[in-house]
């Protein structure tokens, strides 16, 4: 996609500079098929980072706010995330869960990179939270193999996740491939898909080293 390249060469330096952004096994990307990656969420700026350091295009859902908003300020933040990969889905009505699962699914039938936080949110307070098991049903519906990654230093630079990112270091470190073709044709069986999402976490927190929280994100928010 022309505009995904004129980003990745206009504001991915840019990036780079203010953010000085060191990336660690990115090389653990296959260049070809589907990849799932999955990884913590500590704040706004992920979302922008994670398609910028990747050769690849990263698909992934967002919210549709983020490319309805007026204004220049929206016009560009909808030129950017739609040019990075970005799918606007609805995720807070009744079948927003069911769409952005079966969203996913097309995405890496179709051979791409389908990026996803499997904590559902961003971070309360920078710890990891327990992972939701949609990130288990995708790879065991399609097979595709599961690149760990973690964000590391960004809630830093922009804490809370609003206003305007400080200059400093970003650290984006990609795992090795996980694959769980073991379990095929168990995703709807619970307890294989917790267990393949924890073992997911497990990953994620050895890469970010977070500590780790055996609850949900929304439920600490709630709290």
């Amino acid at each position: 996609m022309f505009r995904t390249k004129l980003i990745k060469a206009t504001v991915g330096p840019v990036m780079r500079t203010m953010f000085r952004t060191r990336v660690e096994g990115v090389e653990n990307i296959p260049g070809s098929g589907p990849v799932i990656l999955a990884g913590n969420h500590l704040t706004f700026i992920d979302s922008m980072i994670l398609p910028l350091v990747c050769d690849r295009t990263v698909h992934f859902i967002g919210k549709d706010e983020y490319v309805t908003g007026k204004g220049l300020k929206g016009r560009l933040m909808a030129w950017f995330f739609t040019g990075s990969g970005m799918i606007p889905v609805d995720r807070d009505g009744a079948n927003g869960g069911v769409a952005a699962l079966m969203t996913g699914r097309r995405i890496l039938e179709e051979g791409k990179i389908f990026g996803i936080y499997p904590e559902g949110t961003r971070s309360p307070d920078g710890r990891l939270y327990r992972g939701r098991t949609g990130i288990a049903r995708l790879t065991l519906m399609t097979g595709a193999p599961v690149v760990p990654f973690a964000m590391i230093g960004t809630d830093k630079l922009q804490p809370g996740g609003a206003g305007m990112p400080r200059p400093g270091r970003v650290t984006v470190r990609f795992g090795e491939p996980m694959e769980f073709s073991r379990y095929e044709g168990m995703d709807r069986d619970r307890y294989v898909l917790r267990a393949v999402t924890d073992s997911v976490m497990a990953e994620v927190m050895r890469l970010s080293g977070q500590e780790y929280v055996d609850m949900y994100a929304t439920k600490a928010k709630a709290a």
